[in-house]
């Protein structure tokens, strides 16, 4: 998932719409954000200890 647009991030501010996107669920499933539409959703990004690599 890359929020990039060019070499600057876009800032998300609170009550403005985020950019829709698609993750697969612990099965494996892609599930997008707009499918989530009209339910509660919590978002939680985290990194691995040394970022991932």
């Amino acid at each position: 998932m890359n929020l990039n647009s060019g070499s600057k991030m876009r800032s998300i501010k609170i009550g403005i719409q985020a950019p829709d996107f698609i993750l697969e669920d612990c099965y494996g499933k892609p599930v997008s954000l707009t499918g989530l539409r009209g339910k509660k959703v919590i978002l939680y990004f985290f990194t691995s200890p040394g970022g991932g690599n």
